[in-house]
């Protein structure tokens, strides 16, 4: 694959800072900020509507933010010369000349960034679509195809960052395989990547750092250990109803576990001393199990998801 990138000046960073964008009442993004880092991996999440695909509109130089700022290296999209050769984007797979074949799309971007004709040829490799395929015209190409095709144009330039909204969207398991193995690999050589998926079990494997945005606002951000990190105790003992006695008079809350035992919202040294205190003989203490990145990403955004369950039958 291509060397490491340089970066030792932070060019590679993506920084938004209170970025708003209205259209008349609506307010689509209000107030975000957040910093993509080099070698990273930063997974960008949230609801339909949520704000995720205009933000990185706005970051690409697409759409004109109401006030605040999305810079790349320190300076707007629009304001980088020749920015394909800096960043890589894909925002819509479809938005492609549907009459042209895929190696005449990538010819064309080639003609337009000076790049050689043997990049085309380099990226149709890295995307893995052959020569047959680069010969159809992209009418006939699969959605998954048309994400292939639309993450080697992102690559052409060979960029230090890439912005992909939803770039996984008709890619079978093994293509979501190969695009994970792609952008690890592009990170770990000091590539910035901004991703946005709804595909939460990809992001919570390939991600360092997650961004979960809900109503245009932040809800939640920081690395992806943080987000999902363990909180509170596991316990059980001998005895688990004299145990959630104990519990519930020191005022604690206890959720039975199957198996037996109980998650606690308290530090296992104070579940700890509460058995002890109590004589009951515990045959487990652990820190509590860190969340799956769906229920932190449920929790956060439950107030923001467009799909709400229906309440049937008759009212409690």
């Amino acid at each position: 694959m291509c060397a490491p990138f340089d970066t030792s000046s932070m060019e590679c960073m993506i920084a938004v800072e209170n970025l708003t964008k209205r259209y008349g009442d609506y307010t689509a993004v209000d107030d975000v900020s957040f910093v993509c880092k080099p070698g990273q991996v930063t997974g960008f999440l949230g609801p339909n509507g949520a704000g995720k695909s205009t933000t990185m509109r706005i970051i690409a130089g697409l759409t004109p933010a109401t006030s605040g700022s999305a810079t790349v290296g320190g300076r707007a999209y629009s304001g980088i010369p020749n920015p394909a050769t800096r960043v890589g984007v894909l925002l819509d797979a479809s938005a492609q000349h549907a009459g042209r074949t895929g190696a005449e799309v990538l010819t064309l971007t080639a003609m337009t960034l000076g790049m050689p004709r043997s990049r085309v040829d380099e990226v149709l490799e890295m995307v893995s679509l052959n020569a047959e395929e680069a010969r159809r015209r992209v009418r006939n190409y699969s959605l998954g195809m048309r994400q292939r095709l639309g993450i080697a144009n992102a690559l052409l330039g060979d960029p230090e960052i890439l912005i992909l909204d939803e770039p996984a969207n008709g890619l079978d398991p093994a293509g979501i395989h190969w695009m994970r193995t792609l952008l690890r690999d592009y990170a770990d050589r000091g590539g910035t990547v901004l991703l946005s998926s709804h595909l939460l079990h990809e992001i919570e494997i390939v991600a360092d750092d997650i961004v979960v945005i809900g109503h245009g606002r932040i809800v939640a951000q920081g690395t992806k250990q943080e987000l999902l990190a363990g909180t509170g105790a596991r316990v059980a003992a001998t005895d688990d109803t004299a145990l959630w006695r104990a519990l519930h008079a020191a005022g604690l809350r206890a959720e039975k576990v199957a198996g037996g035992g109980f998650t606690v919202d308290a530090s296992p040294a104070d579940v700890g001393r509460i058995a002890f205190e109590a004589r009951i003989q515990l045959v487990e203490l652990r820190a509590g199990d860190g969340a799956r990145l769906e229920e932190i990403f449920l929790q956060l955004t439950q107030q923001t998801q467009r799909e709400q369950p229906a309440h049937l039958g008759v009212p409690a």
